[in-house]
């Protein structure tokens, strides 16, 4: 399928699904990241989700990072330039939805895309070669372009793999782990 039919097709199973359906799902999820060997590093890249396109809930892994005493970071996007700028999420970090109900930070300590340990990385559907698909912004190609090229980047998901996508591009970052509620992805 291309990235157009399979942007479709999520986003119509995702709007099939519940909030409580989601809540558990994304605990699931959060569940099996614990799975991971991923816990040794110290920034971790986080986004917080659009409630309005029934995103995973990252309270979890939010959760866990804490915990973990991990730095949390989050993202502010310009929709200008496609850029996104990283704050650390700190008890003071004001959290405000943009124009597109992105939740952002309004300001705060900014942290450079270099040192980025770990990324979790919003996606509408990826395949079993750790292609994804996402809103067709390109937020993310920008940022993992600039991140160190050893950044972990892990894509979650509500939903299993694709077969492949079928119009990918060299400009396309894949994944090197995938986390759904049921299965790790490794790439």
């Amino acid at each position: 399928m291309t990235k157009k039919e399979l942007r479709l097709k999520y986003q119509a199973l995702r709007n099939a699904l519940t909030e409580e359906q989601i809540d558990e799902l994304s605990l699931k999820l959060a569940n099996q990241s614990l799975k991971m060997p991923i816990w040794s590093y110290t920034n971790y890249h986080i986004f917080l989700p659009i409630t309005e396109k029934k995103e995973i809930n990252t309270e979890y892994l939010l959760h866990i990072l804490s915990g973990k005493d991990k730095n949390i970071l989050l993202s502010k996007s310009n929709f200008s330039d496609g850029s996104l700028t990283h704050f650390l999420l700190t008890d003071n970090t004001r959290i405000e939805k943009n124009a597109y109900n992105i939740p952002e930070p309004t300001a705060g300590i900014t942290v450079p895309d270099q040192q980025v340990d770990v990324v979790f990385i919003p996606l509408l559907a990826f395949d079993v070669t750790g292609q994804r698909v996402g809103y067709g912004k390109g937020f993310y190609d920008r940022f993992l372009e600039l991140c160190r090229p050893d950044v972990v980047k892990i894509g979650l998901s509500l939903f299993d793999a694709e077969e492949a996508i079928a119009d990918t591009l060299n400009t396309d970052i894949p994944l090197d782990f995938c986390i759904t509620p049921h299965k790790i992805y490794s790439f």
